[in-house]
């Protein structure tokens, strides 16, 4: 973290000529199982992760925010004034959209000073481990603390989501900034999208000689296209045609009803959703009762619903699953929203270097490009650094 915290307040000076005022900081995130629950109102497992995107910030006088980034050559400037989501584009559309967004949660944004933000990062960006949330979440504990507004983390979550709804136009649940903003180290975060009531459930890898392998497939994938969308408004087809507010209100026991109701691809679709939010529930209760050992099984079919049900996966997350399953992964599944992106294998620490040999060369044997990995470890949410 110093060598990005570094970064970022050097990238700042040279952007904008003057020092910074601080730094904040807040974390990726890696699903550990629940997947396409979250804007059904479901149950989800994440956990923040020890990758982070920093936010240096120097206040202005003139009611102008200006934000720039490692990732992006042009500096983007609008006055606070005129913050709308149609005005705002590309990738400062994430930090622009937050204040924004901050001002629909009851923010008096005519009573605040402008800024100037400079944005770095170690969250890889399209392998599913929510670099927007991270980007959002940081820029909103920041914009919280200097504009002293002094909302719970609760609302900044939904502040975020609302930046990404409709200052990006992806259409995603809550998830990604709960975890980055409640995230806690050794800890998953159990949250009720419906209630937003939260939870911390121990993970306790280490203890039991595990680690969570990252396979990164480096396929590129964004939430804002249409295969996201579409899965979106098939669960939403669903619930009315089965007559509940959300897929959320069904359980296991009411997809005999839903199969003689539905075509098949719109139950397929809503029984990924039940049966996900059933093994999010059980991965709890294994967890809190028997340790991480005993969740393997659970990863493992919840791939298999994403692949079959959802269709959300793709050939190469396909292979990085099965060849970490084969060379001795406790379970493995893809994470986020699917389309490319990366899976997830729970491995024995002994046995990493095996999965990583063993996948880089199924990938060059079907001709795939090599993936990234590496391991993450469950992290603190959003801060002043």
């Amino acid at each position: 973290m110093s060598d990005i915290r570094d970064d970022v307040v050097a990238g700042f000076e040279e952007t904008f000529g003057r020092a910074s005022e601080g730094v904040w900081s807040a974390p990726g995130r890696v699903n550990l199982i629940g997947e396409h629950t979250d804007y059904n109102l479901g149950f989800v497992l994440p956990f923040a992760i020890n990758r982070r995107t920093v936010v240096a910030l120097g206040l202005r006088d003139d009611g102008v925010l200006r934000v720039a980034s490692e990732f992006a050559d042009e500096v983007a400037e609008i006055s606070i004034a005129e913050l709308a989501p149609e005005r705002l584009h590309g990738w400062s559309a994430y930090p622009l959209g937050v204040a924004w967004a901050l001002g629909q949660f009851g923010a008096d944004l005519a009573g605040v000073p402008g800024a100037d933000l400079y944005i770095a990062s170690t969250v890889p960006v399209g392998a599913g481990l929510s670099s927007s949330a991270a980007i959002e979440s940081a820029v909103a504990v920041a914009l919280n603390d200097v504009w002293q507004l002094g909302f719970d983390r609760q609302t900044l979550a939904r502040v975020g989501q609302l930046a990404e709804n409709k200052a990006v136009g992806a259409p995603t649940g809550i998830m990604d900034q709960s975890a980055s903003l409640l995230g806690r180290e050794d800890h998953a975060v159990f949250l009720d999208c419906r209630s937003l009531e939260s939870s911390l459930v121990p993970l306790g890898f280490a203890e039991a000689g595990l680690e969570l392998l990252i396979i990164d497939t480096g396929v590129s994938h964004s939430h804002a296209t249409g295969g996201y969308a579409a899965r979106r408004a098939s669960c939403e087809q669903g619930a009315r045609i089965l007559e509940v507010d959300s897929l959320r209100d069904l359980t296991v026991d009411d997809l005999p009803r839903a199969r003689n109701l539905l075509d098949d691809e719109t139950f397929r679709r809503v029984r990924h959703v039940v049966t996900e939010n059933q093994r999010v529930l059980d991965t709890v209760i294994a967890l809190r009762e028997s340790g991480p050992l005993a969740i393997g099984e659970l990863l493992d079919a919840s791939h298999i619903s994403m692949r079959d049900d959802f269709e959300i996966s793709v050939p190469e997350l396909d292979l990085a699953v099965e060849t970490a399953q084969a060379n001795g992964a406790i379970g493995a599944r893809m994470t986020g929203g699917g389309f490319g992106g990366a899976a997830i294998a729970l491995v024995p620490s002994e046995g990493i270097s095996r999965i990583q040999v063993a996948v880089d060369g199924a990938f060059a044997e079907h001709g795939f490009a090599q993936p990234t990995m590496f391991t993450v470890t469950a992290a603190s949410g959003a801060a002043r650094d």
